[in-house]
């Protein structure tokens, strides 16, 4: 049998057979329409639901075509099922009927890989010494070593042991810092390049948001060419694009690059950029001080460089930029040691550079503001539909899929944020070079879910979550024995809710409480909620995506508020300035379609299955008394809805019994 006897459905089937699983409809329309939209050169946004098998539905027609596909993903979790259970799965039967060799492989930034090269460099470097000043972190660099000399390590930040975030920096490079695979000692075992070259000669490419975008804007390529794009968790891209190409330069960046070039090449450029840095951190605090006692405004954009901060990022730029051009004047060196040292320091000093001339040079596209927390300068495109129009979107076909890409039951806004449909008085993209497709889900959410919707609760205000809010949760989880999930919108109302919920589950020794802390590991917690079938896990936005936790363990996920963006947010708030510039409603053009998307994402941890059943509790009000409540509502699944709380009690009751005695 050769592929040419073979249609997308046929080998979807054989697919789905592979793994023990069985066809759905929606899966198999969502195959043909990305078989369509790859063989008439089309994009295509599709809308899968849970539990729709999107992955197998997009997989399988680029390996029919036997071209190469590049398949971006949001989460590492994604990237793990497509590498280590999809694809392993399902490749040896297709291979088998195809009777050709189907290869795969994941690439990722350098920074996601140690570096050989500064593991075992000889020369001190300030990365390696901060190890050594902090004592406590000694033993996190032996383990990471003892792993890295292991047979069949991988070199991968994902597959390694848990140390410091401190520890994994010191032994590894960002792609300005590498001293490039032709000239370094370590090539042939780069696990780095290994990793690339593997990408280079498969047929199916998995890669993360972040690496793919920064090829796009930089219009740099990075990745291996390829037939076709698909974007899951594509709902997620425009942040993530915006993120990965956004500029930043703290006063630890630009000492560390200063430090570097002392060390490297000594002198009077080395010296002056060193006196430039040190000037730049300490307007930088004064800039820091001054705002969070008030005197600045800026939690908000920066229209333009304050004058001191201006003259202080202008001195770092030009000290940069002489010191770069005395580095290339040097002699040529032939140590490997001192060339790698050459290229980190010629890889730092050129990031702080080019921040600064950016800055510098930003202008009404782009959003600039301070973080007083960090502290950081930071830039960012206002927009990036542009380049991705100009740098993806006319390169090659792409498919866009998310179980969440429709706002209030239209695809318009996503299209719209990519870039592909800009309305009618700008229509720069006919509607004709790019299909939708919402297959729904195989889930009966009407008859497996309940949204409940107390009108009964206060409006979340500014002081936090309210009492009478933390109570109806409490009333809520003692209800269904715990098997909760409950998502937060900030770290305080996480502490405020763990706090209570202690106190009243004292009476229900059964019921775990779980909690979410910052800089915690999703896996570990999800891990244990899953498997403490009467646990309480709280948390917040990392927990609204990508958990997948079926069966008895999540029975109630509860959400405490619509998930707007901060009102202070400065990218949002340029973005909704813009709209109204334009005479429309920034708040409803920019900050509903997010709330909507992330709403309609955490509302879907609840149904996992068919045999799943449970409820979603929204604790605010306004998703029923504002007008913005309707496009929320239907931009999530169809749950059965009632406002009535002893209905919802009663319910969750009954299913924790049915549980408790099967």
């Amino acid at each position: 049998m050769t592929a040419k006897k073979l249609s997308v459905n046929e080998l979807l089937d054989i697919a789905v057979s592979a793994i023990g699983g069985t066809s759905r409809p929606g899966q198999i329309e969502m195959a043909e329409a990305v078989s369509v939209a790859l063989n008439e050169r089309k994009h295509l946004l599709v809308q899968a639901g849970t539990g729709t098998g999107k992955s197998l539905a997009y997989l399988i027609p680029p390996i029919l075509r036997e071209k190469t596909v590049l398949i971006a993903t949001a989460t590492l979790a994604l990237q793990r099922q497509l590498v280590e259970r999809d694809l392993p799965r399902i490749i040896p039967s297709l291979a088998k009927v195809l009777g050709r060799d189907i290869s795969y492989g994941v690439y990722k930034g350098k920074g996601n890989y140690i570096c050989l090269q500064k593991m075992n460099t000889t020369l001190p470097d300030p990365d390696s010494d901060m190890l050594i000043e902090v004592g406590t972190l000694s033993a996190d660099a032996k383990k990471l070593r003892q792993w890295v000399e292991s047979p069949g390590s991988t070199g991968d930040r994902d597959d390694a042991p848990t140390v410091d975030r401190r520890v994994w920096l010191a032994h590894s490079v960002s792609g300005r810092e590498c001293v490039g695979a032709d000239i370094c000692v370590y090539s042939d075992k780069c696990f780095s390049e290994l990793a690339k070259l593997k990408a280079n000669e498969s047929n199916i490419v998995v890669t993360n948001h972040a690496l793919l975008a920064i090829e796009i804007v930089d219009k740099h390529p990075i990745l291996p060419e390829r037939d076709a794009i698909i974007l899951d968790e594509g709902h997620e891209f425009i942040d993530r694009t915006t993120q990965a190409v956004a500029e930043e330069i703290t006063p630890n960046m630009a000492n560390r690059a200063a430090l570097l070039a002392r060390r490297h090449l000594p002198g009077k450029h080395a010296d002056q950029l060193t006196d430039a840095c040190t000037n730049f951190a300490e307007v930088v605090l004064d800039f820091q001080i001054r705002s969070q006692a008030g005197e600045e405004d800026s939690g908000n954009r920066l229209a333009e460089l304050p004058s001191d901060l201006f003259q202080a990022i202008s001195l770092v730029r030009d000290t940069a930029t002489d010191y770069l051009s005395a580095l290339s004047s040097d002699n040529e060196i032939s140590d490997m040691d001192l060339m790698a040292e050459r290229a980190r320091v010629k890889g730092a000093v050129t990031e702080i550079s080019t921040t600064c001339s950016k800055l510098i040079k930003a202008n009404e596209k782009d959003v600039m503001w301070f973080d007083p927390n960090t502290p950081a300068l930071r830039l960012a495109p206002l927009s990036v539909s542009d380049v991705l129009q100009r740098n993806m979107f006319n390169e090659t076909p792409v498919v866009i899929t998310s179980a969440t890409l429709t706002v209030g039951g239209s695809f318009e806004t996503t299209a719209a944020g990519f870039g592909l449909f800009r309305g009618k008085e700008n229509d720069e993209q006919s509607e004709s070079d790019f299909n939708t497709l919402d297959v729904g889900s195989p889930f009966d959410f009407a008859s497996q879910g309940m949204l409940y919707l107390p009108k009964h609760l206060p409006e979340p205000g500014r002081d936090g979550i309210s009492e009478e809010t933390i109570e109806e949760l409490a009333d809520l989880v003692i209800a269904a024995g715990g098997r909760t999930l409950a998502l937060f919108s900030s770290w305080r109302a996480v502490e405020a809710a763990s706090e209570n919920l202690r106190l009243r589950l004292q009476a229900h020794p059964e019921i775990k409480l779980l909690i979410q802390r910052k800089g915690d590991a999703v896996g570990p917690l999800v891990e244990k909620f899953s498997v403490n079938t009467k646990s309480v896990l709280l948390g917040t936005i990392s927990l609204w995506q990508g958990v997948d936790v079926p069966g008895e363990s999540c029975s109630l996920v509860v959400i405490d508020r619509i998930p707007f963006p901060r009102p202070d947010d400065p990218i949002v708030s340029a973005r909704a300035a813009r709209v109204e510039e334009l005479g429309g409603n920034g708040f409803m053009s920019v900050s509903v379609p997010k709330a909507a998307l992330l709403l309609a994402q955490g509302a879907g941890r609840l149904i996992r299955s068919t045999t799943d059943r449970g409820v979603v509790a929204i604790l605010d009000s306004r998703i029923t008394t504002r007008r913005y409540g309707s496009v929320l509502l239907k931009s999530m699944p169809d749950f059965w809805r009632t406002h009535e709380k002893t209905v919802v009690l009663e319910s969750l009751s009954r299913l924790d019994k049915n549980y408790s005695d099967s």
